[in-house]
């Protein structure tokens, strides 16, 4: 069996992963030990953290639907449950940006909702 010499992808390894650990502090920056953990916790908290934004985004619409529907006198539930109701099929996201941007509009659907 032929003898395998392995400095080239050893070394392109552990660059690899030394680029990735640039900017963290200390030993983590530049020791290939500590970087590699360094690195494995830093990719598995954005891969789930990037799940996560999605829940925490439609957490603040609404509670910016609910500021807003507070304002014309109707809850939040109430006014989501008007709309399934009444068939009006808008998202969290367009009704906060709604209520946000264009008060007015918002004010239109919470009446014809409540109709």
């Amino acid at each position: 069996m032929p003898r395998v010499k392995r400095a080239v992808h050893a070394h392109k390894k552990r660059r690899k992963i030394l680029k990735l650990a640039k900017g963290y502090m200390w030993g983590r920056k530049n020791r290939y030990k500590v970087a590699k953990d360094a690195v494995r916790h830093a990719l598995s908290h954005a891969y789930f953290d990037r799940r996560k934004k999605k829940g925490d985004f439609r957490t603040l619409w609404n509670i910016q639907i609910n500021a807003a529907c507070r304002e014309q006198g109707i809850t939040y539930s109430q006014f989501i449950n008007t709309l399934k109701k009444n068939k009006i099929e808008l998202d969290r996201k367009t009704l906060a940006d709604l209520a946000q941007n264009n008060p007015e509009s918002f004010k239109k659907i919470v009446e014809f909702s409540t109709k």
